[in-house]
């Protein structure tokens, strides 16, 4: 299943009801990167950590392999996939290169020219 984009805004991902229900237990799990002990225990075992919360065999493969679209696709929330992102060391201007097909400093260059201009 892939996200939806709003015709008016092509690309445009929307998170709306259907989408946070499909990625409820990935998302929890993120979550739940906010505590130290947590990110402990899933750094001990990632596979067994996704197993705790539910995820799907899908959503197991996206987090283990770090393949944040599929996360996105999924039902991830950009703002709780952040968070797995940040214990890689990675920035919000990675994931926002990686979802427009850019390289992070291509990305933050164009935030900072003002924004996207091809939308």
């Amino acid at each position: 299943m892939t996200s939806q984009s709003r015709p008016d805004l092509p690309g445009t991902y929307v998170f709306d009801g259907p989408t946070s229900r499909r990625g409820h237990h990935m998302n929890k799990l993120f979550m739940s990167l906010r505590k130290e002990d947590a990110r402990a225990e899933f750094l001990a075992d990632q596979a067994g950590y996704c197993r705790r919360f539910g995820l799907s065999e899908e959503q197991t493969t996206a987090v283990l392999g770090r393949d944040w679209q599929a996360m996105l696709d999924l039902g991830g929330s950009i703002f709780y996939i952040y968070k797995l992102a940040l214990m890689d060391g990675l920035s919000m201007q990675y994931l926002g290169g990686v979802f427009t097909g850019m390289s992070e400093a291509d990305f933050k260059a164009e935030m900072l020219a003002g924004g996207r201009t091809d939308v």
